[in-house]
Parts: structure tokens; C-alpha cells; sequence
């Protein structure tokens, strides 16, 4: 069941662009297959998959190998180190400032960067919030990013 289950899972994401893991479940739910969001959360992290832009610029699931991942430019990392104006670190998480409209490139750059327990990002429009596994895992991202700023 689990392995037919995922093997679903890694059809539909390869097929369409899903955002979110309720509408991977509801992609699911319309194949005949019911399962939790407990559950999805498992298979997602057993499955390896990732969210990374698609070309309309959403992000979307991906699993590892099904496309090659987005690779940072030029632009985007001197984007990044003059949009990037503070950041701080408050327990498992990092607040980021950036100048208006910046934040979704600032938050590329540390995606990209792949930081050991990156859970995610959430950007707006000159704030973005990166969640890590632990406050320890956001302490070495912070560090990363006190070097990488550095020589700016």
C-alpha cells in the first residue's frame, strides 16, 4: 500500500505542478487513495522531495532527480548580498530583512545554498522567515550567511 501509495505520488508530481501537500492529497483523494496529512508528511520526506521553482515561477514539488534543480546566477547571488540588509536568528528560526521586493531572491540563494535542516522559507515583501530543524541548524545557517556577507 505505502509503496504503491508513493509511487503515485511521484506520477502525479511529475505530471502537474502541485504547490502544497493538500493538493497533493486531493490529487491523491481523485485517484482512489485516502491518506493523512501525517502520512503525506512521511512520504514526502521518505521520497526525498523538494519544492523548487517551475517555469510559471511557483514552486512546486520535485523529486530528486526528476528535473534538474535551478541554479543560482550571478545576478541573483549580487541580488542577494545587496538586497540582504540584517538578519537574526530567534531559536529555530532566522528573520531576514531585505530592501522591497527582494525577499524571494534572498530566500532562492539559501535554498539553493541547501543548508543542513532547511525546512522552508516564507517570503514577503521586504521580511522573510527561513525555518530550520533546530536552533542549532539555524545557528550554523546564520554563521553561513555572516561569512558569505562579509565581503560585501
Amino acid at each position: 500500500m505505502k509503496s504503491s501509495r508513493q509511487n503515485v505520488i511521484l506520477e502525479i508530481i511529475s505530471e502537474q505542478e502541485v504547490e502544497t501537500q493538500q493538493q497533493l492529497m486531493q490529487a491523491l483523494t481523485e485517484r482512489g487513495i485516502t491518506c493523512t496529512q501525517a502520512t503525506m508528511s512521511r512520504d514526502i520526506k521518505e521520497l526525498g522531495l523538494f519544492k523548487q521553482r517551475s517555469i510559471s515561477g511557483k514552486y512546486r514539488y520535485a523529486a530528486p532527480g526528476q528535473a534538474p534543480v535551478q541554479e543560482v546566477t550571478q545576478k541573483q547571488t549580487s541580488l542577494f548580498k545587496q538586497g540582504l540588509i540584517s538578519f537574526a536568528q530567534a531559536q529555530n528560526l532566522l528573520v531576514v530583512k531585505t530592501l522591497p521586493g527582494l525577499t524571494h531572491t534572498v530566500c532562492l540563494v539559501i535554498e539553493e545554498m541547501q543548508p543542513e535542516g532547511l525546512v522552508g522559507t516564507l517570503a514577503g515583501d521586504d521580511t522573510a522567515f527561513v525555518a530550520m530543524r533546530d536552533s542549532a541548524c539555524a545557528a550554523a545557517l546564520n554563521q553561513k550567511l555572516l561569512e558569505v556577507t562579509a565581503d560585501r
